[in-house]
């Protein structure tokens, strides 16, 4: 028999949920057959199983909460029982911490003989090798660790590609039989009885983002501060800006250009971009610039991260961000596409709403939230005219933010915003 343990997942997560499991005791595996889908605070994973066998027992049933190292299943394995297999990760750099468990560890039989090591990979670099029919032990990689990486996957797959197109096809049989699809399954009537009340147990990412909301409300002393814009200008640009956007297969929205300017505000004000460190009292300044970018999903709201946004331009920022968006709503994100974060930009706008007060994304220091685009008469040197308004709210971390400050913040970006060509004088 041979354990399997909740591996690390990275960004120092201690459990995880077990969402779904796709395997049932008695069930033969493949090695690298996704196994299992799990929920951490950031994001949905699926773990591929480390080994080739039959499953003897599942230990924590879905919907369960698992710590880090504690045995998920079970596998009858030839030769008695074994020591658990190793499920600590190694990493190469921060964003392989984050994305994947390496779970190169090599399992022991009881006789003292030991399996192949296995390869370097991602889960994902997994289940589309396991897809394929592909062996990473085959797989060259491009890392001096050993690593398979999605790129090296990709260059093997067309390197085959090549190597069959170069061979002869295979000739198809006279008659090839036709599979019937299978029948259509009519649904049951089902019954409801009329109640006074239902209980759903709070699980899953809602359970995540409850358990987010209490530590940064109880932590955090939030402190709010508001105004209110003129888009017109920020209108205008995206206007002349979305022709050039489409060209190039881009759908451009406000976002990309309010982060971009948003960016030279942080820069300005480097206090925004910052954490507290509470158990050493000190502040910690970032010098990257990693943007959470509220999204909404069927589960609830998450938070992707749009990373060093400040080496990218608009049209990157635009790309990236329509595939952090559908990842959210898909919950395919990757954990460093969920991690990291240094300010977080929440637009209410694109959700319905007009204004709204948000909650700090701990353990940033501050949240800036923006409102939705309408027309309002406005009254300008004594004449009412009809202006394109934005309102803003920054909720800030009073510990380390004051009142005044906040108002600076708002006051330069509010000014960037009104007038965006003034960011050209920084590319002249």
């Amino acid at each position: 028999m041979q354990e399997f343990l909740l591996p690390d997942l990275g960004e120092g997560m201690q459990e995880a949920e077990i969402r779904r499991w796709l395997v049932q005791p008695g069930d033969t595996v493949k090695r690298d057959q996704t196994m299992v889908e799990v929920e951490t605070d950031k994001a949905v994973v699926e773990i591929p199983s480390p080994i080739a066998g039959k499953v003897a027992e599942i230990r924590v049933p879905a919907g369960a909460v698992a710590k880090l190292g504690e045995v998920l299943v079970v596998f009858d394995t030839p030769g008695g029982k074994a020591p658990a297999a190793a499920a600590t990760g190694t990493s190469n750099g921060a964003k392989a911490a984050q994305e994947t468990t390496q779970m190169a560890g090599v399992a022991q039989s009881a006789n003292g003989s030991t399996t192949k090591q296995r390869v370097l990979a991602a889960p994902a670099v997994r289940k589309r090798a396991f897809e394929l029919e592909i062996d990473l032990q085959q797989v060259p990689t491009s890392q001096p660790h050993g690593r398979v990486t999605m790129e090296d996957l990709e260059t093997y797959i067309k390197q085959r590609k090549s190597a069959a197109r170069a061979a002869p096809l295979p000739v198809e049989p006279a008659h090839a039989g036709i599979e019937a699809p299978p029948a259509s399954l009519q649904p049951a009537e089902t019954v409801v009885a009329a109640v006074s009340e239902e209980r759903q147990p709070l699980v899953g990412l809602r359970k995540r983002i409850a358990e987010r909301m209490e530590r940064s409300w109880r932590t955090v002393p939030h402190a709010s501060a508001f105004d209110e814009l003129d888009g017109s200008e920020l209108v205008a640009l995206r206007q002349m800006l979305k022709p050039v956007a489409e060209g190039r297969g881009v759908r451009l929205t406000y976002m990309p250009l309010l982060i971009k300017l948003l960016l030279p505000v942080l820069k300005e004000f480097p206090i925004f971009n910052a954490s507290l460190d509470e158990e050493r009292r000190e502040i910690v300044y970032k010098r990257v610039y990693h943007i959470g970018i509220a999204a909404d999903s069927p589960e609830g709201l998450l938070v992707p991260v749009l990373r060093n946004a400040d080496q990218l331009t608009v049209i990157q920022i635009a790309q990236q961000l329509e595939h952090l968006i559908e990842g959210a709503q898909k919950r395919t994100l990757t954990v460093s596409e969920v991690a990291g974060s240094t300010f977080t930009l929440n637009n209410i706008g694109s959700f319905g709403g007009s204004s709204g007060t948000p909650i700090i994304n701990y353990p940033e220091v501050a949240i800036l939230a923006v409102g939705r685009l309408q027309e309002k008469a406005i009254v300008r040197n004594g004449a009412i005219q009809a202006r394109t308004m934005m309102p803003l709210t920054l909720s800030f971390d009073h510990r380390v933010i004051d009142g005044a400050l906040a108002g600076k913040f708002l006051a330069r970006f509010k000014e960037l915003v009104e007038h965006p060509q003034r960011l050209l004088l920084d590319m002249i």
